[in-house]
């Protein structure tokens, strides 16, 4: 049900406290009763979900959690619907417990791993807000802050550790999918995008103006632009003009304050920091302004698929010599998976290599490319398709080329949802045979149950961007990796045998890829490199864990600007980037603003309530192993 804030009557009882050494949070004792049937109620529906034996027991454990949540938490419910009326009465909000809350949340979760088990009041959202317009963002961060309840804002649900809806204390979910317009400007050769779109609302709506426009960004339409621009985005087109973070011309976003900025009003190092610093750092985005780029009526693919019985090993080496050097206008990707059983002689698997490409150019120049370059693939001119741009991103897609567009439309086009874990690697000297070979092995372990591969070729205009132009600091390595794991079994063996794999791939990749420190993709989010307990880490802890990994030598500048816009670390998460305390209190005072440096302190005393109320229950949730 959809929660009418003109409804709730505040019951804030407020009282003076001048000692901030001692903060005593207010205790909120609802009729046990009620709460208990209450909760029963939602456990049932949760167990509809449960299919293991070992969920099961997880759920009891969540149903006695959320019981203690409800008789202990304090009373912030009235209080934040109370605000919400205020600034925007036809808000819609959905509160734990509600018939409609369940499904809202659960349809924009990608990776099952984190259904059902983590949805209670402790790990995921107590509200849900699905605004329709700028303002309404603006009161949930208003309304957020002023009643200390972490937020976070979710796009479409593919942050890959699913940050955006879950976490271990309470929060408000700012789901954007209602606002997702997309406004294309062909004269100009832009258009806004609302951070709820998807990249295949972006390219359908492209398409539908222009036969000449493309956007550089990512392969699966489902993504929402909100999150994907915000930590680079990488796609076909990377080669010839760089990530969808390097062709944005402006953005609206809520800071941490409540207030609408865009480009002229936020300033250059926040406009520098949002295009490529990690979603849920800096602020609420509202809307990103794209810049369109040329692309030819006809471009070429193929993709060809070669094992190791027909010289995969060769063709791999070939790749990382030719792929990072082809002219821009060609992008060549590798896949790697293990093949299905084949019977022969018995039963034994094979490892493929898939070279998937996109031409911004007609077949017989790709053929000639090719034929020079890598003979070795055996393309044959019929391997390659003639194609419009926007039916090359249905075809990097998985779909056919020749479907309806309106496919892209589908924001939940996903099919079976499987369990999955990802890492990633960048690598800066080619890797030998020897290396390989230890690859292949790997992929062999049936521990893995679809073990994946994808390496992404940079090189082009991605050498010729400065690292420090944008966050993203990769641009000088040959390609990046993303390893992934896939499963369909359930239960917490399946969960921990797959991951335990993808883990001991990663730490055999260690001597073969970048190094000092080991570079890692922040839009293929991986708790495994570290995580902090809500967004409470220091600058040093944060730098060692995943800072350093995912930003290098931007990251200084990145606590920076977190530093000058959000000195009370408002926008955090479990991998956020962090504020120095010192900083943020010195330039506060010098600049002679109060009120700055009371942030400071409350955030202290925020956290310092939150860790004493996570103190007294000895089971808090804990993220699953990642």
């Amino acid at each position: 049900m959809v929660v009418a804030c003109d409804e709730v009557q505040s019951t804030k009882i407020r009282g003076c406290q001048d000692e901030v050494e001692e903060i005593t949070p207010r205790i909120y004792v609802p009729p046990i009763v009620d709460d208990f049937i209450e909760i029963l109620g939602m456990f049932r529906v949760i167990l509809l979900h449960v299919e293991s034996p070992e969920i099961l027991v997880r759920t009891l454990k969540e149903f006695l959690k959320i019981f203690y949540f409800k008789v202990t938490l304090n009373a912030t419910t009235e209080d934040f619907l109370a605000c919400l009326n205020h600034h925007e009465p036809n808000i819609q909000v959905y509160v734990l417990g509600d018939s409609s809350y369940l499904p809202i949340l659960e349809s924009g979760i990608r990776n099952p791993r984190f259904y059902p088990h983590f949805i209670s009041p402790i790990s995921g959202p107590q509200f849900i807000v699905t605004p329709l317009r700028d303002s309404h963002v603006q009161a949930a961060v208003i309304c957020s802050n002023e009643n200390h309840i972490e937020l976070k804002v979710r796009s479409n649900g593919h942050d890959y550790e699913g940050l955006s809806y879950r976490s271990d204390v309470p929060f408000v979910m700012v789901d954007m999918f209602q606002m997702h317009a997309v406004n294309v400007d062909v004269e100009e050769g832009s258009a806004w995008v609302e951070a709820g779109a998807t990249l295949g609302e972006v390219y359908y709506n492209i398409a539908e103006k222009s036969d000449t426009y493309g956007f550089p960004a990512g392969i699966c339409p489902t993504v929402g632009v909100g999150g994907h621009i915000s930590g680079g985005g990488f796609g076909t087109l990377v080669r010839k003009y760089g990530l969808a973070a390097d062709n944005i011309l402006d953005a609206r976003l809520v800071n941490a304050n409540g207030e609408i900025l865009d480009k002229a009003s936020m300033g250059e190092d926040l406009f520098w920091a949002i295009r490529g610093g990690g979603g849920g750092n800096f602020g609420a985005i509202l809307a990103w302004k794209i810049k369109l780029v040329p692309v030819p009526k006809t471009v070429s693919v193929f993709s060809v698929c070669k094992n190791l019985e027909h010289g995969a090993t060769e063709l791999v080496l070939k790749w990382q010599e030719i792929a990072p050097k082809l002219p821009d206008d060609l992008y060549i990707k590798l896949l790697l998976d293990r093949s299905h059983p084949v019977i022969v002689r018995g039963v034994y698997y094979t490892i493929n290599a898939t070279f998937v490409s996109l031409f911004l150019g007609g077949s017989p120049q790709l053929y000639d490319i090719m034929e020079r370059l890598i003979p070795e693939l055996g393309l044959r001119r019929e391997d390659i398709q003639e194609m419009s741009w926007i039916q090359s991103v249905l075809y990097a897609a998985g779909f056919d080329p020749h479907a309806p567009l309106e496919v892209l439309l589908d924001r939940n086009q996903t099919g079976r949802k499987q369990f999955f874990k990802s890492k990633s690697d960048y690598v800066n000297q080619p890797l030998t045979v020897t290396a390989l070979e230890g690859i292949w092995k790997m992929f062999y372990d049936k521990d893995a149950e679809e073990p994946h591969m994808m390496w992404s070729p940079q090189g082009g205009a991605m050498d010729r961007i400065p690292p420090a132009e944008i966050p993203y600091p990769h641009r000088k390595n040959l390609y990046q990796i993303e390893y992934m794991v896939w499963w369909d079994e359930q239960g917490i063996d399946a969960a921990e045998r797959n991951i335990n794999w993808i883990r001991t791939l990663y730490d055999y990749m260690e001597p073969y890829v970048t190094k000092n420190p080991r570079a890692s993709y922040v839009n293929f989010r991986d708790l495994g490199l570290g995580q902090s307990k809500n967004g409470t880490a220091s600058y040093e802890e944060a730098k060692k864990a995943w800072g350093g990994k995912y930003f290098m030598e931007n990251f200084d500048r990145l606590v920076r600007v977190k530093s000058k816009v959000d000195r009370g670390n408002f926008f955090r998460s479990e991998q956020s980037i962090p504020p120095t305390v010192q900083h943020a209190w010195k330039r506060a005072r010098d600049d002679g603003q109060d009120e700055a440096c009371i942030q400071v302190v409350e955030a202290q005393k925020r956290e310092l309530m939150l860790a004493r109320v996570q103190d007294r229950d000895s089971n808090a949730v804990q993220f699953e192993s990642s």
